[in-house]
């Protein structure tokens, strides 16, 4: 390995890291600072912090992360934050799945891989809260490398003044790398986070991007920072706003049966999902994405 692809690894990872700890004590904060209102008299939420590891074939050092889960908070019903930074060899299955739709030559030759992101699923206490989904994540092996990731909102009760807020702070903090970015990435959003037997979009959308390259890591990887530093802005402000409202049985209903569209989306075709389990990295964080409950009609 060059000491440059080193480097730039170690910086990946490291910024996961980082980007991790702050939502982490922004998520906490909000536990804190919700004083009145639904749930204000519960406890403040905390996460529970558990080292993952991944398994693998030999036995050997195949790197881990860190799982931080908060369960029946304040604000916050059930949030997970995952960073790790994984690597070994890849399975069969797994490389001509990448080699089927990356398109990339040579895997069986050599199916070496190191992968490093963060993940966060937040399901919310008030269903006039919207649910979101954050990630970012850089992925290697030796024929190629790229990155990928973004995050969208998907809320059960829907205010487009909230909509609005989540897409502008997105688009502020892609202009700067290009104004086609944000037009692509939220088109890319819109396919991808697409139910197909609902015929139904999971959400209001975001961004995403996936096999991101263009050949030049700086401008890569600085576009997936600002990707990871446009969620708290883009978040942090709708929880704010939304939850001191109060709510009905009916509304607490309608956020459960779209929670069951959630669970059905990341069980059968979020990539992330099948990525993980195939891999063998820790079932209990690759699953920490599901709701703590949810409703099927």
């Amino acid at each position: 390995m060059s000491d440059t692809l080193a480097a730039e690894k170690a910086r990946a990872s490291a910024w996961f890291r980082q980007l991790r700890d702050e939502i982490v004590a922004a998520f906490e904060a909000l536990e804190d600072s919700h004083a009145t209102g639904p749930f204000a008299e519960l406890p403040p939420g905390r996460f529970d912090v558990t080292e993952t590891r991944r398994d693998a074939p030999d036995g050997g050092d195949a790197g881990g992360g860190l799982m931080s889960v908060m369960r029946g908070g304040r604000v916050f019903e059930k949030v997970g934050v995952n960073v790790s930074t994984v690597y070994g060899s890849l399975g069969e299955q797994a490389q001509a799945a990448m080699a089927a739709r990356k398109g990339i030559p040579g895997m069986a030759d050599d199916p070496r891989f190191w992968a490093s992101g963060i993940s966060l699923v937040a399901h919310m206490r008030n269903p006039h809260v919207p649910a979101v989904h954050m990630n970012t994540r850089m992925f290697w092996t030796p024929h190629a490398w790229w990155f990928g990731g973004g995050s969208d909102l998907n809320p059960c009760i829907e205010y487009d003044e909230d909509t609005a807020h989540f897409h502008d702070t997105q688009k502020a903090h892609l202009d700067p790398h290009g104004a086609a970015h944000y037009p692509r990435l939220k088109e890319w959003a819109d396919e991808y986070f697409y139910i197909p037997h609902r015929k139904r979009a999971r959400g209001v959308g975001g961004i995403f991007m996936d096999d991101y390259c263009t050949g030049e890591w700086e401008a890569d990887f600085a576009l997936t920072q600002d990707i990871g530093r446009a969620f708290l802005p883009a978040f942090v402000t709708l929880v704010e706003r939304r939850r001191g409202q109060g709510f009905s049985d009916a509304d607490k209903d309608t956020q459960l049966i779209h929670r069951g569209l959630y669970a059905e989306y990341n069980l059968v075709y979020d990539r992330g999902t099948k990525f993980g389990l195939a891999t063998g990295h820790d079932a209990n964080a690759v699953l920490m994405s599901l709701p703590p409950l949810a409703k099927w009609v």
